[in-house]
This record gives C-alpha cells, structure tokens and sequence, in this order.
C-alpha cells in the first residue's frame, strides 16, 4: 500500500515583473482575466508533471538544486497550498516539519502554545496533556516553558516546533532541511527520533541538502531538477546522478570565471611590475616582466579532457602554454597549490626537482603531472609561475586558477593520505574502505 501518491502534478506560480497587469483581486477580476490568460512570460512552472509514489512504512529522500521544487512539493503533500494540476494523495495523519512554530504566538507562554500547536497538527488536549513532559524535555526547555515565547531565541523556539511535530506521531512525517534547529547534541537526538519512526513502520519523507543522510536513512530517493522528475530510485544511483551534474555544472562556472580571468589578465602591463614583499600573504594577481609569457593553463583529466572539478585521488595534468617574448637561458618553471582559505597546499619548482638549467626560444607547453590528487574536498586555487632562478618573475599568475575537488567522503584538513584500518578482538566494524591505493 502507498502512503503518498503523487499523480502528474503541476504548480505554476504568477512571475511578478514591471509590466504588472493587475496587482490586486479586485483588478483580476474587472479586468476579466484569469491565471490561464496570462502571457507565458508572467508565469512560471515550480514543478512540471511530477509523480512518484511512497510505500507505507518507508523512507523515501528528495534531493536537487536550491529552486529545484524541493519544498514546493512538500508544501503540496502537507496541504499548504494546492497543485495547479494533479493529484495528490497522503493515507494517515500527517505531520510536516515544514515551517517549525507556525502558529505560535509570541505573547503566551510555551505551555500554552504547546496545546494550540498540537491542536493545530489533529491532537485533543487529552493526548497532549500525557505527552507534555515529553515535549518539552525533548525540546530541552523545561526551565523555560512558562515564558513568553517572544523571549526565546531562534534556536529554542524552532526546538519547540520540532518537539511538538514529532510527538504528534504521525503515520507519515514530512521533513524539509529542519535539523539545524540546535547543536550537535540536539541533531543526534532528531536523527535517533527519525530511525525509531522507521523501526515502527511509519513513512517519512525527507527534503535536505544532506546527502549523506539520504543514502543512510533512505529506501529510495528522488532527484528533482527545475520542476521535473530526473532520477528516482536506489539513493545510492540517484546521489552519484545528482553529484555528476553538479559536478558539470561547477566546471562550467569555473571554466566561464578563468576565461573571464584570462581575458582581464591578457590586457597590457608594466614590464617592471613589482613582486609583492610577502608572497604568502600576497592576493591574487599577476606581475612580472614578461620575458617569458604563461598564455594559457588547462587543468587536464585522466582521459584527457579539460575540466574544472576532479575527484579526490585521481589523476590531474597541469598544461602551460608558454611564449619565450625574447631567447631566455635562465628559467624555472612552477606550480603552488592554495586551499580557500590561502593555506598553501603544496608547492614546488623545477629548480627545487632537480633541473641544472633551463632555456627557452618561440612557444612551448609544459606539463606538471599529479597521478593522486589526495585533497579533501574543496576549491583550491594555484599559483603557476615563470621566472629567474634567483626568484625574479618574467610572469607570475598568483591564485587566479581554480579547479573543485570533489569527494564522497566528507574528510577535513587538507590532505587525504592512502590509510586503512585494522581491528582486532571483539570490535565489529562493517563496511568501511579500504583506502590504502
């Protein structure tokens, strides 16, 4: 049995612009039009067509961009507004963790607005009264329930609207982005409320941009792109889906911002441009005599395609094209690595690798292979570079070359080095990796 069937729905809203036609129901409705006569540039479609279905006692994830229709589908199911066309659905009580304390009124007291809220969301005062001490130990406010709910902070008035939905007990529970309602104590204490739901059969339907949490509480999962429908299924295959798009689309931004660079970069100079004093604390820009020129830098993947994000641990080709204005016999070539916040990653020179000499004529291209990029991830900027063995720059790009570093693992730091993990005796670890290649 389904708990929620979604069938073709649609939600157009009206895109407000300069050229109102009318601005207010009155207006409407002497002027004689309706949504439907509207021009197709003064309305926009939040979802297009969408349907799924949630089988009872399961939990089903939505995932997708900010404006995806995430939330408007979620406001839908939990009747906060209504689709324009389609059918929607919802078998049992229902409780939404949409907008927490909507309804709450900031001159009474928490007690009090504990039993309107629960009214409100299909409880008696019977079933609140004999799960108050509950609520509000939940909600951590026991030293503060007899206050004016305008004296809470954010945090404890959001803890109280989440205390009061999730001990409606609902048969289905709609979840959108509310884990961030206290600290780590607290969203421990939600995350153990949601798998004791599941342990008791109960639906839930979860929108966040947590994918993690999707792959660990969800039976299947939806990805949501503009409106539509784009993957469904296995939360593991919908998320991988989802990362490569995201992962497409942060290469393009980066790919338009470099040229963009590149282009301001390619404008004319000073030949004596002065090298900052403190390297490391210098900001992005670009200096040198321009003896030797760095006319374009390629971030290079393993199949030879030039992109903008890569994965942690794979292989990356860094390509100089060069131009020697004028015959050089004294040249070093080098690369730096910055995460973002100016931390310096790693860098290193040709001179410091071991090159004697270097020369140069015309054109040329140089390349700087890294078989493991083992970074967490990121965004990372790099430095490359053309100078003098003493130091002395002919062109000098100082963070002006970006690339993502993308990663299913959320490690911190900087590095991420080969590891593994052993254990002995009783201990009972299951599933995790071995990362040691």
């Amino acid at each position: 049995m389904n708990a929620i069937e979604v069938r073709d729905v649609t939600k157009t809203y009206r895109r407000y612009g300069r050229r109102k036609q009318f601005g207010t129901l009155k207006s409407a409705l002497l002027s004689g039009r309706v949504a439907s006569d509207l021009r197709p540039d003064d309305t926009f479609h939040a979802l297009k067509g969408v349907s799924f279905d949630v089988a009872a006692g399961r939990t089903f994830g939505i995932v997708g961009r900010n404006g995806s229709g995430k939330s408007t589908m979620l406001k839908l199911i939990a009747g906060i507004g209504r689709p324009t066309e389609g059918t929607l659905t919802v078998q049992g009580r229902l409780s939404a963790l949409i907008e927490l304390g909507a309804g709450f009124h900031p001159e009474i007291s928490g007690r009090e607005n504990v039993y309107i809220n629960g009214m409100m969301l299909g409880l008696t005062k019977r079933d609140i009264a004999a799960r108050f001490d509950e609520i509000v130990e939940f909600a951590e406010l026991e030293d503060f329930i007899e206050a004016p709910v305008k004296t809470y902070s954010s945090g404890m008035y959001m803890r109280l609207g989440f205390a009061v939905a999730i001990h409606v007990d609902p048969d289905v529970l709609l979840v959108d982005e509310v884990l961030a309602v206290g600290d780590e104590a607290f969203t421990h204490k939600c995350l153990d409320k949601f798998a004791d739901f599941r342990r008791r059969g109960r639906t839930v339907l979860l929108v966040t941009h947590s994918l993690d949490l999707v792959t660990r509480f969800c039976d299947e999962a939806l990805w949501l792109d503009s409106g539509t429908v784009r993957a469904q299924g296995d939360p593991r295959r919908v998320i991988d889906a989802y990362l490569l798009d995201v992962a497409r689309t942060e290469d393009a931004a980066l790919g338009r911002a470099d040229k963009k660079d590149a282009a301001k970069d390619a404008a004319p100079v000073a030949q004596a441009a002065t090298e900052p004093p403190d390297m490391f604390r210098a900001g992005e820009g670009r200096w040198g005599s321009r003896e030797v020129e760095i006319t374009g830098v390629e971030f290079v993947d393993a199949s030879g395609r030039a992109a903008h994000v890569f994965q942690s641990g794979g292989a990356i080709e860094i390509r100089l094209q060069v131009r020697a204005n004028q015959p050089v016999d004294d040249l070093v070539f080098g690369i730096g690595i910055f995460n973002a916040e100016g931390v310096c990653c790693y860098g290193t020179n040709t001179a410091i690798d071991g090159a004697t000499s270097g020369a140069m004529t015309g054109a040329g291209e140089v390349r700087f292979a890294i078989d493991r990029l083992d970074l967490v991830e990121g965004t990372y900027r790099f430095d490359v570079a053309a100078h003098r063995r003493n130091g002395a720059p002919y062109d000098y790009h100082r963070l002006l070359h970006t690339l993502r570093v993308s990663s299913i693992r959320k490690e911190t730091g900087v590095f991420r080095p080969p590891h593994r993990w052993t254990f002995s005796g009783t201990i009972q670890i299951d599933g995790i990796t071995d990362l040691s290649r």
